[in-house]
């Protein structure tokens, strides 16, 4: 039985469901056609990737419409050298405002390969291909499935639930994500160099300040093209009974984000009070986010795949889990670029390669974001006191140490060409594509018989 591929997702599939079959599975040499759950940076990430690959994909993005969570993203030498390589940024700035670097990646997706409004309900796999099932009642069908949809994955979700019933899920996954923090984040309009001075500047200048034990918050501001400014101020859960009743209370809706601005608007930063630029700050563009932390331990299973958020969450007082996503996306696409010819066995191999290179590079980087969210959001007397052993007594000469080891980590895509090396420090290698070594070794053989051929005609 051949899988029908709906071409027209927005059309219901007659047939009713996806039924398993006896016959062997399909091995074609055409390229996998890989279905994109969640139109965040990872899902965006990977369809650029996809797009420049030659692989087909689609995006399915459950909402009408997507708002970016956070104020900044920095682009760190992590993840630079992929930017360069699609031609997307270069290096003279490498903090964005992140509903503008949202807004870049998305424009770079067709529009007819993105769809909106498109609420996984469930999703089959067998050794066939998978079948994904919206809320609207329609299917669709590829060969691979990638569960891109954030730190409440539904494809996840799922999957895990599946897997339970099998007996297949360790029991690392089923345990909650902590929830320690509460942030609000948002971006002003674009401001008066005149009222907020420095603002214009071409640098971006940061400024972080961290409260005592009678102020338990920490806020930072950055400026952003545009004349704007990018403002986080991050609660500690149980500090506070304000901020403790917004993470017990479901409701989420602008006025009670104002309830929290108003009771810490005083608060002082470079440009004047928090409240000078709250005012700036149109209140739908506010948003509350819950800082978790999980490290998922299963990232695939037969034509599944999870990335990002969905597979990691990382706590971001190290601004690493964005990049993270889009790393996963840089890596998930060389393996995907590997498979040839499609079959089930070469997508299982493929996808768990995938996983195999990933998971010890993201697993190094939990201990340091947990220290770090330790250390410039905590509140508790260790956290204190690890603050004042941290920015006072520890070595510069360490903080180099641990900077240059945490930049050395730079993947690219495999199919394009490779962007330079910049600085001195070394790199930390990664896999080869299998594909392209083939390639390159059956085309060497080919020259090699026609030199042979060519040498015994002319004797």
């Amino acid at each position: 039985m051949s899988i029908p591929i709906d071409d027209k997702v927005q059309k219901p599939i007659p047939t009713g469901g996806f039924k398993s079959s006896d016959l062997p599975p399909l091995v074609t040499n055409k390229p996998p056609r890989v279905l994109i759950a969640g139109a965040g940076l990872a899902g965006l990430f990977l369809g650029i990737l996809l797009e420049r690959a030659g692989i087909p994909y689609e995006i399915y993005e459950r909402t009408a419409e997507i708002k970016p969570l956070g104020a900044v993203i920095c682009l760190s030498p992590n993840i630079l050298p992929a930017f360069e390589q699609l031609g997307l940024v270069g290096y003279d700035r490498i903090l964005f405002a992140r509903p503008e670097l949202y807004d870049m990646l998305f424009k770079k997706i067709p529009s007819d390969k993105i769809h909106m409004s498109k609420k996984v309900l469930s999703f089959q796999q067998n050794h066939e291909g998978v079948m994904l099932r919206f809320s609207d009642n329609t299917t669709v069908h590829g060969d691979i499935l990638v569960g891109a949809d954030g730190a409440h994955s539904s494809i996840r979700q799922h999957l895990y639930k599946t897997l339970d019933k099998e007996g297949l899920l360790p029991k690392a996954d089923t345990k909650a994500m902590s929830k320690g923090y509460i942030s609000l984040v948002g971006t002003t309009e674009g401001l008066d160099a005149a009222k907020f001075p420095g603002v214009d500047r071409e640098d971006s200048d940061c400024f972080y300040v961290i409260g005592d034990k009678k102020v338990p918050y920490s806020w930072v501001t950055f400026t952003v093209p545009g004349n704007k400014i990018c403002w986080n101020i991050v609660i500690q859960v149980g500090m506070v009974e304000l901020a403790d009743e917004q993470f017990k209370s479901s409701d989420w809706v602008p006025q009670q984000n104002q309830k929290l601005l108003d009771s810490i608007r005083h608060f002082k930063t470079p440009y004047g009070i928090l409240g000078d630029l709250f005012d700036k700050t149109p209140i739908e563009r506010v948003s509350k986010v819950y800082f978790e932390d999980m490290l998922f331990e299963t990232w695939n299973h037969g034509r599944t795949v999870l990335i990002g958020d969905a597979a990691h969450k990382l706590l971001p007082s190290s601004g690493a889990g964005a990049v993270n996503a889009m790393q996963d996306a840089v890596l998930l696409a060389n393996h995907l670029y590997d498979i040839k010819p499609t079959s089930f066995e070469n997508i299982k191999r493929a996808l768990g390669g995938f996983k195999s290179e990933r998971f010890d590079a993201v697993k190094d980087q939990y201990p340091q974001s947990y220290i770090g969210a330790k250390v410039v959001f905590g509140h508790k007397l260790s956290e204190r006191i690890l603050r004042q052993i941290v920015f006072n007594w520890m070595p510069k000469s360490m903080q180099k140490k641990q900077l240059t080891k945490d930049s050395a980590y730079r993947p690219q895509a495999n199919f394009i060409p490779e962007a330079p090396k910049r600085g001195t420090a070394d790199i930390v290698p990664q896999w080869p594509s299998k594909r392209i070594q083939k390639e390159k070794e059956d085309a060497e053989k080919r020259e090699s018989a026609a030199a042979a051929k060519a040498s015994a005609a002319a004797v």
